[in-house]
């Protein structure tokens, strides 16, 4: 019997194919006979303790002039499915932590979620890193504008950004006396006048190796891919991400690249992250991406890899 499988996303109708890594997963799916289908965060429901969902069967191809189709959706206990991808894009708010739950409900009827839910709840992009204390640059997460505006002034160069972001939004590049960075960090941490409402706020060290790009490391069972995605910013732009306007550059992973995948590989599997993306700047670590990974498609095609197979191979010859 084929296995099935489900996939949580964002709206397929509005995808870019070209640098999809869920497509490049759900090609490799369908080219392997499994069964396909599909929800959105709507499309989820827990019953007297069993997760249920609204799946529509879907195929796709690659073809950016109709790149799917999906067949009439019904409910469905998900226990009925073999596994569940979990690749909604952030931010994780209180709903994508509500669809963990629920994901956690069918992983305990023998679902298998990738990545895990609890996991995907623990874990915290930005904060998560910090596990590895020894990968990174220095780093502060505070609600108080006054720690933020000191460290600034410690480290000289610094940058800020918002603890749920994604795609290079909400990020600033400040230096120590920028007449500026109270209203950053007043965009940025927010509350009223009384300090209520705060929001937490990441500042780290400007790292100057960043003209030579951002690079996306895949790791598919804490093991990483042997090339990197350097996401380099173009003309005046400080930012590397793909979504902020950067070029992507395949590249050999360095030794430091592997050293650093060395330190964090056996917590990721440890925490069943079968599929997660580290982003490293010069020879430090800055995040690590668990909710929905990014530069498959762009690694594929630069090296003719095919990183969706390496990860559906591994789930496979996993122990059930």
């Amino acid at each position: 019997m084929p296995l099935s499988v489900a996939v949580l996303m964002d709206p397929i109708r509005a995808i870019k194919i070209a640098k999809d890594s869920t497509f490049a997963m759900l090609l490799e799916a369908q080219r392997r006979g499994y069964d396909l289908f599909y929800m959105e965060q709507d499309d989820l429901a827990l019953r007297d303790g069993v997760a249920f969902a609204r799946l529509a069967p879907l195929s796709v191809r690659d073809d950016p002039a109709g790149w799917y189709e999906l067949g009439a959706a019904q409910w469905r206990e998900l226990r009925g499915i073999d596994m569940v991808l979990m690749r909604k894009d952030p931010p994780v708010d209180a709903q994508f932590i509500y669809d963990t739950m629920v994901l956690e409900a069918a992983q305990r009827d023998g679902v298998r979620v990738i990545n895990d839910p609890r996991a995907l709840r623990d874990c915290n992009e930005k904060v998560f890193a910090l596990h590895f204390p020894q990968c990174m640059a220095p780093t502060l997460v505070a609600r108080d504008p006054a720690e933020l505006r000191r460290f600034v002034a410690e480290h000289g160069e610094v940058v800020l950004k918002p603890l749920d972001g994604m795609g290079g939004r909400g990020i600033f590049r400040v230096r120590a006396g920028d007449p500026n960075l109270n209203s950053m960090l007043e965009t940025l941490v927010g509350g009223d006048a009384h300090g209520e409402g705060r929001q937490f706020t990441v500042a780290q060290k400007f790292i100057p190796q960043i003209s030579a790009g951002d690079k996306r490391v895949l790791l598919i069972d804490g093991e990483p891919v042997p090339y990197a995605l350097a996401r380099i910013p173009q003309g005046d732009e400080f930012r590397g991400n793909l979504a902020a306007g950067g070029r992507g550059e395949g590249v050999p992973l360095s030794e430091r690249d592997r050293w650093i995948t060395a330190q964090v590989g056996p917590e990721l599997r440890r925490r069943g992250l079968r599929f997660v993306g580290l982003d490293v700047i010069g020879d430090y670590l800055t995040e690590i991406n668990v909710t929905s990974p990014t530069c498959v498609r762009e690694l594929d095609a630069q090296f003719g890899l095919n990183i969706a197979g390496l990860l559906f191979d591994a789930i496979e010859n996993a122990p059930a």
